[in-house]
């Protein structure tokens, strides 16, 4: 059926109705994407977060000799390589690990950039400014990891008994321990994050952590004996310590901030009322 055009019909013709100009269908602001959009916006974040990982790693492969050095420092033997190929493949994991703690900033940010579209603007203005510290948290985790390292290792050496036993570690055993301790610690240093964004989603309230703090002093303690490595009490202990004190100044912090927001809504209430 063809299309009539009105705009030349003056506003008292016989028609008796405004000019009307059909126009071409404008797609809403913020449609829905589609499945296949969807997976082409997930393959494009997986690829440019691979890419980073493989230059990370290639990085992390150049100098794997002298990280695996600063790591083995606090060992006082040298380290055995009982299978083939042994050290090759313990080089190609300290290198995918290294490379990974190199990319971590682009994974939060494609991982960011990936589910911000579905969220609404009150969680993603909570969530901005705790992302690129996400990045920062992980590697304080393993600086304090790195300074906890020779204390658990000065425990576990001292379990010999002189003329019948020697410690004789793999060099595969002391890389996992030590994989397993950075990673422990790394996490650890999310809690922060993590508490903040209940909080500020109302999924955990903040009087609620601030009546319980012998519950949180408990699940601290707990969780941290099983999440270290190596069964020494020097690791679960200085991660029971940092993580309460973490937990300490979130709630000092979120308190603090909740009190601003109080003061400045009265503020604006009393000018409000007095305009």
């Amino acid at each position: 059926m063809a299309e009539i055009e009105l705009r030349d019909v003056p506003p008292g013709g016989s028609l008796g109705a405004p000019a009307l100009t059909p126009s071409p269908a404008v797609e809403p602001e913020g449609a829905v994407m589609s499945l296949i959009d969807h997976l082409s916006e997930l393959r494009r974040r997986l690829f440019v977060s691979a890419v980073a990982l493989v230059i990370g790693s290639a990085i992390g492969y150049v100098f794997g000799g002298r990280v695996l050095t600063l790591l083995a420092a606090p060992i006082h033997q040298p380290l055995q390589i009982i299978t083939v190929g042994g050290g090759f493949f313990i080089q190609l994991k300290l290198a995918f690990i290294v490379g990974f703690a190199i990319a971590l900033p682009v994974f939060l940010f494609e991982l960011w950039r990936f589910i911000a579209p579905g969220l609404t603007a009150r969680e993603r203005a909570v969530a901005r400014p705790w992302i690129p510290l996400a990045g920062v948290f992980f590697a304080v985790g393993l600086v304090v990891a790195y300074f906890v390292l020779p204390f658990a290792i000065a425990f576990l050496e001292g379990f010999t008994t002189p003329g019948i036993s020697i410690n004789a570690w793999t060099l595969e055993s002391y890389f996992g321990f030590v994989t397993l301790l950075f990673l422990a610690f790394g996490v650890v240093m999310e809690f922060p994050m993590i508490l903040v964004l209940l909080v500020r989603l109302h999924v955990l309230p903040l009087e609620l952590l601030r009546r319980n703090r012998r519950y949180a002093i408990l699940a601290i303690v707990i969780f941290a004996v099983i999440i270290t490595p190596g069964g020494d009490p020097v690791s679960p202990t200085i991660m029971s310590i940092t993580m309460y004190i973490l937990f300490e100044i979130t709630i000092q912090l979120l308190a603090r901030s909740d009190r601003q927001a109080a003061r400045a809504a009265a503020d604006d209430a009393r000018r409000a009322g007095g305009g």
